[in-house]
């Protein structure tokens, strides 16, 4: 019925915009059949055939007005009459507005150029609205009639063939059991067989018989699940039963690790007392020898004896060395290894290890070459001494593993990390090698300790003390190719204003030339810090063979054990000729500048400075000692009888004078008879050892500001921290050391009694 609605509603439209179009067709028509005639009326000025067409043209129902205009708009004729009312005209005028106006402009063939005026025709529009209306409302109510018809029709057949069935499929669903749904069919109704409803009733009865066999499937699911969950509750009681043993069981094995960590922590006790205990036990009677035989050395002896006593000094060396790596070995592993953090130059550092490890090197006839990056800052913050016994223990297994070619040292600053690098081109590891050698006691390879020696402690304490520092190191190497070791330190640069090389200009002036051959391992450390320093480097073969030493006087740098190069440097004035001194010095002359390897800066620069005439500035120079240090009045405080002979000797015999005294009771009966300038205690002695006799010696004020060394073979953590809370001044450690003795001992002479007091 909306849908006949629907139509008759687009129907009238059509037909409204249709009216429309004949309304203005009509008018127009009717326009252009008056037209010929009207234009012959303006062009003969014919009032009364004017008047007969306006009357005519006025009887039209539609037309209101009709009327004839000359060119200066005046009224020929005019012929009107009135608009028609009627209390619909409101819905007229609104569909097609009230009146529409027309004109045409009036020409006759023979003088179509001249204008005649115009016909114009005002049109009422009611008597089309009144038309249009009468078939809208004629459209609309048959429209209406016919499809209140056709919906009735069509409900009755509805009902019949669709609602009925439904209602009777309905039905039988509602008399479903609630309890056993899935037992339920539909019937097809009747002459519904083979249509749609029964199509859907015959689906419905599958999807039926589906869930019928569904809740068979789940009712039989149900069954196992329910013998599976009484299993499954067997099972974990059963498991439940066995994790509460485990459980107890983990318990007593907690309590046994409990157990075995309190022992583990009695006997790491136990070790590092025994440590302490065994280190001054052995370097009592170690220093003895060690003192003896430097005695004796010093004594006036044959060849023979002279070379047994070194090679026994050299033993006791090494076993205080060994001694030494173990101790610091149980430190690092007892977590009582603490690290300093003061500023010192990395570049000395490096520099220092590897003049210490020259000898070893020109011995076996090979090149220690040092490569330290220019731009590495001058100072950093850490342990110096760790640094200097990692590099130490690297340079001097790298060493003694190479016979042939060169170990060479770098050293440069990487994202904020201090990066060295030892490489050797020696007897190289395999890869089972590289993962044994830093643990302790083992070495790369079978018969390395029969054919180098070595106990395999150092690279264990290097990775050690590399962890401690929150470093890396790392050990890349191929058999018989070489080994390269890599440190990475994270040390922080500490900024200091460090003007001790500004390179005269006269040297950069001169520049230099290099008679060095290009595969002596010295020449490219040697070109990158003359680079740095901007000085200028000279082609060889140009300098040589073209500039004389009249004209232009580079310093020229030459290898002494290359013939050619000697020779054509003769054509240099001495003073501008450096020769390098590393391995053979039989080439060597004694009139030229020497620069000694591997290669140092400070040394380098001086040589350039001498070269050219410049004055070398003068680092802050040591105090001086004078003969107040030679003058020195000492107590020796020592138990045993033969560290008193060798430390007796030992400062005997660099001008101090001494007395003995073999307890800490002594001591004190000593220093009330006498006047000393320093005491020597040691912590260990029977009657009153050290630390108790320090002690007294503070609370008396006359003693108060007397310097007091720890003289003592304990070298475990903490002994330091004991001597010095119990009043004394400074530590050393045994063996008795030549150096160190006359080091603190003229330290602590210059001190003044303020300092003193503030350092105790």
């Amino acid at each position: 019925m909306l849908l006949g609605l629907a139509l008759n509603v687009v129907q009238v439209t059509l037909d409204f915009f249709h009216a429309r179009h004949a309304m203005d067709d009509e008018i127009r028509a009717l326009m252009e059949i008056s037209h010929s005639p009207a234009s012959q009326i303006a062009y003969n000025i014919d009032a009364r055939l004017a008047e007969e067409l306006l009357d005519g043209l006025v009887k039209h129902p539609a037309i209101v007005d009709a009327r004839i205009v000359d060119p200066e708009d005046r009224t020929l004729a005019a012929a009107s009459r009135n608009s028609p009312e009627s209390r619909y005209r409101w819905l007229s005028d609104l569909l097609f507005e009230p009146s529409q106006f027309y004109a045409v402009n009036l020409r006759v063939p023979q003088l179509a150029e001249i204008p005649l005026g115009e016909l114009a025709i005002t049109i009422d529009t009611y008597h089309y609205g009144t038309e249009f209306l009468n078939r809208a409302g004629y459209t609309v109510v048959s429209g209406f009639v016919k499809s209140l018809a056709l919906s009735i029709m069509l409900l009755f057949v509805f009902y019949f063939l669709l609602t009925k069935p439904m209602l009777k499929v309905i039905e039988a669903l509602s008399e479903v059991e609630p309890e056993a749904p899935e037992k339920a069919r539909l019937p097809v109704p009747h002459s519904h067989e083979h249509d749609e409803i029964g199509q859907m009733v015959a689906i419905i009865n599958q999807h039926l018989d589906t869930i019928d066999s569904s809740l068979d499937q789940l009712r039989d699911a149900q069954s196992t699940m329910k013998n599976y969950s009484g299993k499954l509750e067997k099972e974990v009681e059963d498991r439940t039963r066995e994790i509460s043993d485990k459980n107890d069981a983990l318990q007593r094995g907690n309590r046994a690790l409990i157990r075995a960590k309190e022992d583990a922590v009695r006997r790491a006790r136990s070790r590092a007392n025994f440590l302490a205990s065994m280190s001054h036990e052995i370097r009592t009677p170690l220093n003895g020898v060690l003192g003896m035989l430097s005695l004796a050395l010093e004594g006036e002896l044959d060849p023979g004896q002279k070379n047994r006593l070194e090679i026994a000094q050299n033993a006791g060396q090494s076993l205080l060395g060994l001694l030494n790596d173990i101790l610091d070995i149980s430190k690092v592993e007892a977590g009582k290894l603490n690290l300093e953090t003061i500023p010192f130059k990395l570049r000395e550092l490096v520099e220092e290890c590897a003049t210490l490890h020259a000898q070893q090197a020109r011995l076996k006839n090979i090149h220690l070459v040092t490569d330290i990056d220019s731009a590495l800052p001058e100072v950093f913050l850490g342990d110096p001494t760790r640094t200097r016994q990692i590099i130490n223990n690297l340079m001097g297994n790298a060493i003694k593993f190479t016979n042939q070619g060169e170990v060479r040292i770098q050293a440069r600053q990487i994202g904020g990390n201090a990066r060295i690098d030892i490489i050797d081109t020696g007897i190289g590891m395999s890869d089972d090698g590289m993962r044994r050698i830093f643990t302790p006691f083992s070495q790369a390879d079978t018969d390395t300790t029969r054919r180098y020696g070595g106990t395999g402690l150092g690279l264990t304490l290097c990775r050690q003390l590399v962890e401690r520092m929150h470093g890396q190191i790392m050990v890349e190497s191929e058999e018989r190719r070489g080994t390269h070791f890599t440190v990475l330190l994270p040390l922080p640069v500490h900024q200091t204003d460090d003007s001790s090389f500004q390179m005269p200009e006269q040297v950069i002036r001169s520049g230099a030339v290099l008679m060095i051959p290009h595969g002596n391992p010295h020449r490219l450390p040697l070109e990158r810090q003359l680079a740095a320093w901007n000085i200028c480097i000279h082609d060889a073969a140009i300098e040589v063979a073209e500039g004389s030493p009249q004209d232009s006087q580079p310093i020229l740098f030459v290898d002494p054990n290359d013939p050619g190069a000697r020779s054509k440097a003769k054509r240099w004035p001495a003073q501008h000729v450096i020769q390098l001194e590393e391995i053979s010095k039989e080439h060597s002359q004694d009139t030229w500048l020497s620069l000694a390897l591997p290669l140092r800066r400070n040394e380098l620069y001086r040589c350039l400075c001498t070269a050219v005439g410049e004055p070398i500035p003068q680092r802050e120079a040591e105090p001086e000692t004078g003969d107040i240090t030679h003058a020195l009045h000492l107590l020796l405080v020592e138990d045993n009888r033969v560290n008193q002979i060798v430390a007796s000797g030992i400062l005997k015999k660099l001008g101090y004078t001494v007395d003995l005294a073999e307890n800490g009771e002594r001591a004190l009966g000593a220093l009330g008879k006498a006047h000393y300038d320093m005491v020597l205690m040691d912590c260990q002695m029977p009657v009153m050892d050290g630390y108790e006799a320090t002690r007294r010696i503070r609370c008396n004020p006359d003693w108060q500001h007397i310097p007091i060394i720890a003289v003592t073979a304990n070298v475990m953590q903490g002994d330091k921290d004991d001597c010095i809370s119990a009043g004394m001044n400074d530590y050393i450690t045994k063996p008795y050391d030549k150096r160190d003795l006359k080091t603190v001992i003229e330290r602590w002479s210059h001190r003044r009694p303020q300092d003193s007091e503030a350092d105790s």
